[in-house]
């Protein structure tokens, strides 16, 4: 066999790993250590699985994974999503669809402490679903705005999607977190303006809440107020040039904590959870990127980047004609695999493609990681939508894939308006005081 045909051998069959649903991490070592075996030999393999682990293990760029989580971690257990729901319902819940349009914002609101889509689907879904059961609202748009609203997690820094990008590319964390601020506030933007016009359309989807005083109103905003200074202190801050990501990591985890404790809502027995389920996601996070620094240099020896470079190159299409197609992969493979698997598994081939084309690399990571959320909620697997199913257990699976449907719309309407307009992503990272 040829190299390149080994290479494609290896992808074919860690596909069909990722459809038996073996575990990310363990279909990607199997397939990339096992490739190096036949091109390289043993020897080279086990040498680069023992270098490529030391290294990462060691990288103190990756500290910023777990203290991030921690931080997200703790906000569950202090209560603080409850907080960013309360903020929200108390300033637009009366008006008609407010309590899903709230649901949008707390979902921002928490991704920028936990920076995962799950967990803020999972969390949120639990405060307002009820709510908005309560208030007889269409199951279709209560389900579909807490699914939707969870994928800001990979956008809305700090994201764990972008950790990984700037890993696997080699680029700044800072930036591409500072990247990613202007593009998640128009999706969050995006997602309230598809629950006015639907409610618009169609007044029946949800009656409008019951009204709140400006002292309820004052009351909702002092009680978020703590999340808004923890926010504007790790993300400014990076932008200021105040802290390292990792840095600002470490100050938003110790603000998180020190809160919790002063306000009585955190105890011992709640941190030691926090911090034990924080160790099982980074471990995961740590075996999938081990993993991936194998099947990269596997693609490498079999040459498959060259090979689609030069496919791509002989279609004599523009480089945005290029973006195109590469994004079009993305959002088909979104409805088969899981993100961080797509992002991985990709990004060997492709980013060489973009860099030799000239495109700017956070730009392209934006677009990437927003296409990887319109899979959270794209059928088959869309994760996000069996989150929110375990949440609303009577809601039949079918009509909570047609209520994303909408929102999946004003992801993709956003995704042609950041493709038109590039400044929209880069202009806070080139306006960052230091680089990150």
């Amino acid at each position: 066999m040829t190299d390149v045909s080994i290479g494609l051998t290896g992808i074919a069959i860690l596909l069909a790993l990722l459809a038996l649903r073996v575990p990310v991490a363990f279909a990607m070592f199997a397939v990339g250590f096992g490739g190096i075996v036949l091109l390289r030999g043993w020897d080279a393999a086990t040498s680069l699985l023992a270098s490529e682990s030391f290294t990462l293990a060691s990288s103190s760029e990756l500290i910023v994974v777990p203290l991030f989580i921690l931080m997200g971690n703790v906000a569950t257990e202090t209560g603080m999503s409850r907080r960013l729901y309360d903020a929200a319902y108390a300033l637009i819940g009366s008006v008609r669809g407010g309590l899903a349009s709230a649901t949008v914002i707390g979902c921002g609101g928490f991704a920028a402490l936990s920076g995962s889509s799950v967990a803020s689907a999972l969390t949120m879904g639990k405060v307002s679903l009820g709510e908005m059961e309560r208030f007889d609202y269409d199951p279709r748009l209560a389900a579909g705005s807490v699914a939707a609203g969870g994928t800001l997690g990979i956008l809305i820094p700090p994201s764990t999607g972008f950790v990984i990008y700037a890993i696997l590319a080699q680029e700044s964390i800072g930036r591409l977190f500072l990247a990613g601020v202007l593009p998640g506030l128009l999706l969050l933007g995006m997602f309230v303006l598809t629950i006015s016009i639907l409610c618009w359309f169609n007044p029946k989807l949800a009656p409008m809440g019951p009204r709140t005083t400006v002292r309820e109103k004052i009351t909702g905003i002092t009680g978020a107020a703590p999340i808004g200074v923890v926010i504007v202190l790790t993300i400014g801050g990076i932008y200021g040039g105040l802290f390292s990501p990792v840095e600002a990591a470490a100050v938003g985890a110790g603000l998180v904590i020190i809160w919790g404790f002063l306000t009585g809502s955190l105890g011992l027995a709640s941190l030691w959870l926090a911090c034990k389920d924080s160790v099982v996601t980074t471990a995961t996070v740590m075996l999938i990127l081990i993993a991936a620094h194998l099947v990269n240099p596997f693609l490498a020896l079999s040459h498959i980047p060259q090979a689609v470079g030069e496919f791509l190159a002989a279609l004599d299409i523009p480089a945005l004609g290029v973006l195109g197609l590469i994004l079009l992969c993305y959002m088909v493979l979104g409805c088969f695999l899981e993100g961080f698997a797509m992002l991985v598994l990709t990004m060997p081939i492709f980013f060489p493609v973009i860099t030799a084309l000239g495109i700017d690399p956070i730009w392209f990571g934006v677009l990437v990681v927003l296409t990887l959320e319109m899979g959270l909620i794209s059928p088959p697997v869309g994760v996000n939508v069996f989150i929110v199913k375990s949440v609303a257990p009577n809601v039949p699976l079918g009509q909570i894939f047609l209520g994303v449907i909408p929102f999946w719309i004003a992801m993709f309407v956003t995704l042609l308006i950041l493709i038109a307009f590039p400044e929209i992503s880069l202009y806070l990272p080139s306006t960052m005081i230091t680089g990150g």
